[in-house]
């Protein structure tokens, strides 16, 4: 896994994060910890109630420009946010991705989770603001562009707003460059334009070294330019050129920005050269509010409980996180957060009664927690079983409505609920609760995914034949292997429909035989086959290199890999090894021995995890 962060030397520098020792969490001498909530963020910080203050406006200010940019009257932000803001660099040492074991240097971090995102700050530097503003910027675009963009957009776009300059008066757009860009440019020179847009999240430039750095140099630049010159209005039609309708990027080019490819390189080219890039200033949007933000001070147990959270969240802490929730309850047994916290630890290693025990405690300690109730409900669905279970399908419902009616804006709610409402057999509330996770963030490739298998449980095939496509290139390899699968079924499904739309009144089917138009109703059976939920997996993707000894596929289609790397022994589950993507050999073989292969995987627990995709070497 790597992450951008910002240095307290304001430079921007990547690290590959690794899991060694671990620095116990300590506050030195009991600083007063405060809560000041802002009509869209909680900030908890240490570091006094003016700075407490500056840091909420900060961000109500940055999502208030970004939807003067994006002319847009509401902002979502598709994942809940928790902002805390330390007085002092060792404080914030202590949440820092691990490099060789030590804390790597930086001042400001933006940790994104599937349930929870936080944004972690030390108030002891000059400027902790650039990196984490560059990943806030993502956070936006997933929770407000609808439609499909290209890696140099969101980039470059991430790196424009990340140095936006916001006062009561005027925000000015652009004034700066990010740190380290304008010099990796003079540097290392500028690729093509064409070459720019040709790039993907696969690409040696987005991945690698120089060549990525040069890549979001160029990125910014380029949307700089575009904003400066007020030509950005001809990005979408040049993304519908060339993903839509599927034009050479150069013939795009063309088509979107009247000029040539060649003529773009020049006129890029061109801008750089006059040494310095103007900025855009644009009034400060209205209904900021800049007063009446609250103010509670808050104990040191809600503070740990708080922080914990924020290592359960990091790939780097997890195992910490628990012994933290626990040091909590010792202080306050009643801790909503805590239970919260050791339940969703639990539902992770899929220890099911403990994490319902935490659940329950949790949710008798604080009512209110809109997390806990969705949490209940995702672990009922993970038991397996749910769509046969009625009073199952009940008691889901009714959390993930309590935890919608606390938090209208959780998008997991809503897909959730979108699935149970499926497996009972409501299908327009089904339709509509996905689409209002969708609306909330409209990226997501697990809700537009689950959205096409509604289409087909309901048998409005086009509808769903339109999402399939947009998602058999997907860079998730299990979305587009997905929505593959998905496609010979909807093959299925027409030829029935077609044969059942000609049957005589009373008469018999011609055509395809019984067991076909079994599969395209929409009954249990294929409720399961169909639509089967999506809910963010909480275990990152992750990559291992190592010998497969052997392979167990006594309980086919599933299979088990015996793999040892680094002295260390695997087991990783193949769910289906009729339909797992694999790469460097034909088709996946119960026969393989002593093969060097690397796979990408999701852990499930000490020396175990489900394979998403095979690659022999």
């Amino acid at each position: 896994m790597s992450i951008r962060v910002a240095s307290s030397s304001g430079f921007a520098v990547v690290s590959s994060l690794l899991i060694f020792n671990i620095v116990p969490l300590a506050f030195a001498s009991d600083p007063q910890w405060l809560e000041v909530r802002s009509p869209h963020f909680s900030v908890v910080t240490d570091a006094g109630e003016k700075r407490g203050r500056e840091t909420a406006l900060k961000f109500e200010q940055m999502r208030a420009v970004f939807g003067a940019l994006l002319t847009r009257a509401k902002v979502n932000l598709p994942v809940p946010l928790q902002i805390v803001a330390f007085r002092n660099t060792k404080e914030f040492r202590q949440f820092a991705p691990l490099w060789q074991g030590k804390p790597t240097q930086l001042a400001g971090l933006f940790q994104a989770g599937p349930d929870r995102s936080f944004i972690l700050l030390d108030m002891s530097v000059e400027d902790p603001w650039t990196v984490v503003l560059h990943e806030y910027a993502h956070q936006l675009l997933s929770g407000n562009i609808t439609g499909e963009t290209q890696p140099w957009f969101d980039e470059g776009f991430a790196e424009y707003f990340s140095t936006i300059e916001v006062d009561g008066k005027q925000a000015k757009l652009g004034k700066k460059p990010p740190p380290g860009d304008w010099e990796v440019l003079h540097q290392y020179g500028m690729m093509k334009v064409s070459d720019l847009f040709r790039v993907q999240h696969d690409s040696r430039e987005y991945n690698e070294g120089d060549r990525r750095s040069v890549f979001y140099a160029e990125s910014w630049l380029l949307v700089h330019y575009l904003y400066d010159t007020n030509q950005v209005a001809k990005v979408s039609p040049f993304f519908n050129a060339v993903i839509d309708r599927k034009v050479s990027i150069e013939d795009g080019i063309q088509q979107a920005f009247g000029m040539s490819a060649a003529q773009f390189d020049k006129t890029l080219r061109e801008y750089m050269a006059r040494g310095q890039v103007r900025y855009m200033s644009i009034p400060t949007p209205p209904g900021i509010e800049m007063t009446g933000y609250t103010v509670a001070s808050i104990g040191m147990a809600v503070a740990k409980a708080v922080m914990a959270d924020a290592h359960l969240h990091s790939m780097d802490y997890q195992d910490k996180a628990a012994n933290e929730f626990e040091e909590v309850l010792a202080i306050e047994p009643n801790n909503g957060a805590a239970l919260r916290g050791l339940g969703y630890a639990s539902l992770r290693k899929q220890d099911f009664r403990r994490a319902a025990g935490y659940f329950q405690k949790a949710m008798q300690a604080d009512s209110k927690d809109p997390r806990v109730y969705y949490y209940s409900a995702l672990l009922m669905n993970q038991e397996g079983s749910v769509a046969r279970d009625a009073e199952k399908l009940a008691t889901m419902k009714k959390e993930l409505q309590t935890s919608l009616a606390l938090d209208p804006d959780f998008a997991d709610s809503y897909a959730l609920l979108a699935y149970t409402q499926m497996s009972s057999g409501e299908h327009d509330e089904a339709l509509e609760s996905m689409k209002k996770a969708l609306q909330l963030s409209p990226r997501n490739e697990q809700y537009l995914y689950n959205l096409s298998q509604i289409y087909l449980a309901v048998q409005r095939v086009d509808e769903a034949v339109n999402v399939i496509r947009s998602l058999e290139n997907s860079r998730d390899p299990g979305i587009a292997a997905s929505a593959r699968n998905s496609m010979e079924q909807v093959a299925k499904m027409k030829i029935v429909l077609e044969a059942m739309s000609k049957r005589p009144e009373g008469g018999r089917v011609e055509g395809p035989s019984p067991d076909h138009e079994a599969a395209a109703k929409p009954n249990d059976t294929a409720a399961d086959n169909q639509y089967k939920p999506l809910p963010r997996d909480p275990h990152p993707l992750r990559f291992l290199k190592g010998k497969l000894m052997n392979v167990d596929c006594s309980a086919a289609p599933a299979a088990v890999l015996t793999v040892i790397s680094e002295r260390k022994t695997w087991k990783m589950r193949v769910a289906d090894s009729k339909h797992i993507i694999v790469i460097g050999a034909d088709n996946f073989s119960c026969g393989w021995t002593n093969q060097r292969v690397a796979l990408n995987y999701r852990e499930t627990a000490d020396g175990e995890g489900n394979v998403a995709t095979v690659e022999i070497q």
